[in-house]
């Protein structure tokens, strides 16, 4: 079965994922399919790398762990059976503080926090859907990477269960968080590689 094949008016789960050797990566957002961008652009590896290596460094010895794309990550609503589970998305990079969420295929369940790199071919996707199911999912925290202003913006999960409003971080920024005590991101020096 070729991609073009799939009718991308239905509505698919984690089983259907499994089944599937495309060559595009793809990703289900409540079901629906959405086409990964190409291969990202230097500038976004580079920033996914920065960041990534920032955290494996404070990480070392610790519970939380940080997986980078490609690296599915479940988001149950209902039953973790894969034939239930109907939004599987792989983003940029991922930390997950309870081990319990992690299997041989990646996370069931929402990280405690998600980073995701604006790419021209997805900033749609992910300001709407992704921050939607990101906020339905429980992830604590959302990080968006905007690299051509440069700037961040981190949503925190309030009391209430929605995303706070966010300023945005810019390269004279330290960004801290409260999951990760002690972790701080010079900005200046993350948008110093691009």
């Amino acid at each position: 079965m070729e991609f073009a094949d799939i009718d991308l008016s239905q509505e698919y789960s984690y089983a259907d994922y499994l089944q599937w050797t495309f060559e595009e990566r793809l990703e289900l957002i409540k079901g629906k399919i959405f086409k990964m961008s190409p291969a990202p652009s230097r500038i976004h590896q580079k920033l996914s790398w920065e960041i990534a290596r920032e955290l494996a460094d404070y990480l070392k010895g610790k519970t939380c762990e940080a997986y980078t794309a490609p690296f599915d990550v479940r988001l149950p609503r209902k039953s973790k059976e894969d034939k239930d589970v109907m939004t599987v998305v792989q983003p940029d990079i991922c930390v997950i503080c309870d081990p319990s969420k992690l299997d041989d295929r990646g996370c069931v369940g929402a990280p405690d926090i998600i980073i995701e790199i604006l790419s021209p071919g997805n900033s749609k996707k992910e300001l709407e859907n992704k921050y939607e199911v990101y906020e339905e999912s429980g992830v604590k925290e959302y990080w968006l990477i905007v690299p051509e202003v440069p700037a961040v913006f981190q949503y925190a999960l309030g009391q209430d269960g929605h995303y706070a409003g966010a300023r945005p971080l810019t390269a004279d920024h330290i960004l801290t968080t409260s999951i990760l005590p002690g972790f701080e991101l010079n900005l200046e020096e993350v948008f110093g590689v691009i």
